[in-house]
């Protein structure tokens, strides 16, 4: 407000109605807004995960950019705030766009208190900070290790696993230089001192891997968890007799040439991805491996359909359980 007043806004101009107040002292034009939360959420198609995870993620960044103009100094985003600056997935999309920011200050800096901001006093060493953006935000091991404070054991292995996955660019590369991650910071970051959730983040660390490449695959990954069936290993290169490279599954069995491909909505919308995947389970299927396709359905609500796919397809080629 005062920066405003400083450039000539008026006392009235400030109180126009084409203004929204978002937080105390800061003032946006309401059509900027628009972004700011998930507005006619019945209008999205919310059976599409990666639509809705976009809208919230749009949501939080246009509230960060307003709230940053009052970022207390040494203040910095944890929380969903952190996922949405740092290009993770939410496990509550609808509580990320519409719950109060989240950020942190370092003791002895006390924590600051403002209408839509949850500020939390945090111990030194506890976290560490970057940018992103512009904006000031714990490292992606610290905004891992105090979700813990809130988060189930499930949730945290599904940030967890995109925190340390390895990303591929767009010839199929792996890029272990884009990992934001080690499960070796992981560990380091519950090592750090005593935080609330630390059971919880010791029973999830342990089921995190570098390879699951959505929120969707580490579902199906988890429910395999207690089913008997071996573990998938996961982002695998399929290759022929001479090396050339067939395609890359999301998890596959090699010892039974069992390959498993979780396909999103992307797989059946987009046509050049359509005819890709037809080539490939063609060229899989002349090496002689059977390809599973499971569909988010198999695996959101758990019902073990997708479970039994892959079992099915194992006993087939002479696993025994």
């Amino acid at each position: 407000m005062t920066r405003a007043t400083s450039l000539g806004a008026t006392r009235g101009r400030l109180t126009a109605r084409d203004l929204h107040a978002p937080f105390r002292g800061v003032r946006t034009r309401v059509a900027s807004q628009e972004s700011s939360h998930l507005a006619g959420l019945d209008d999205l198609d919310v059976t599409t995960p990666q639509r809705l995870d976009d809208a919230a993620r749009r949501a939080l960044l246009s509230r960060i950019e307003a709230h940053a103009l009052v970022l207390p100094t040494g203040g910095f985003y944890i929380g969903d705030a952190a996922l949405a600056l740092l290009g993770l997935p939410f496990v509550d999309p609808v509580r990320a766009a519409e719950h109060d920011l989240e950020m942190g200050v370092f003791t002895p800096q006390r924590a600051s208190r403002r209408t839509g901001v949850d500020c939390v006093q945090i111990r030194e060493g506890l976290a560490h900070t970057t940018q992103r953006g512009g904006f000031p935000v714990a490292t992606p091991a610290s905004v891992w290790a105090l979700l813990g404070r809130r988060m189930e054991v499930r949730d945290l292995v599904r940030i967890g696993d995109a925190i340390v996955r390895v990303p591929r660019d767009e010839r199929g590369r792996r890029r272990p230089e884009h990992q934001l991650a080690t499960p070796a910071q992981l560990t380091a970051a519950i090592e750090a001192g005593r935080r609330l959730g630390a059971a919880r983040l010791r029973a999830a660390l342990p089921l995190v891997r570098t390879g699951s490449m959505s929120v969707l695959e580490t579902d199906w990954r988890l429910g395999l968890v207690g089913s008997g069936l071996p573990e998938p290993l996961l982002d695998v290169e399929v290759r022929d007799a001479r090396g050339r490279l067939l395609g890359i599954s999301d998890g596959a069995f090699p010892e039974f040439r069992v390959a498993v491909e979780i396909e999103g909505d992307h797989h059946r919308t987009t046509r050049r991805q359509w005819t890709r995947d037809l080539d490939k389970y063609a060229a899989y299927a002349a090496i002689g491996w059977d390809v599973v396709r499971i569909a988010s359905s198999h695996i959101r609500p758990a019902r073990g359909a997708d479970v039994q796919l892959v079992r099915n397809a194992l006993v087939r080629r002479g696993w025994v359980q």
